[in-house]
């Protein structure tokens, strides 16, 4: 018997951790930043700056979420499988991925429209 089935699923799961816990992190500000420019800033300055930040990276994930869209499609056009025993469809682990990409987008907006917010109330 082979165990590759674990090891193929483990990375599928993996994926699926990072995917679909992005969006949640960033709403209870888990992920990692680094403040030492911002904390130098006056609070105006500070705030355009992390709008800044936010809005390019909420471009990004736009982008990253097209193009994995593009991905599953081609996948399920071409009905491809893993190269393994199990010939898993791709599309399922890539909607997965998709999913959490996509709440990822959504809180990236969020946290846009809060960065204005602060923009335009900071003195």
């Amino acid at each position: 018997m082979t165990t590759l089935i674990a090891d193929e699923y483990s990375a599928y799961g993996l994926a699926a951790i990072i995917f679909l816990g992005a969006g949640y992190t960033l709403r209870e500000k888990g992920h990692i930043r680094i403040k030492l420019i911002l904390n130098l800033l006056p609070p105006r300055a500070a705030a355009f700056v992390n709008l800044l930040a936010v809005a390019i990276t909420t471009g990004f994930m736009g982008y990253l979420v097209l193009y994995l869209y593009y991905m599953m499609a081609a996948t399920l056009r071409y009905n491809s499988t893993s190269g393994t025993l199990t010939a898993t469809p791709l599309w399922i682990p890539q909607a997965v991925m998709l999913l959490g990409a996509v709440s990822f987008l959504l809180q990236l907006v969020a946290e846009t429209l809060q960065a204005g917010r602060e923009v335009v109330t900071s003195q």
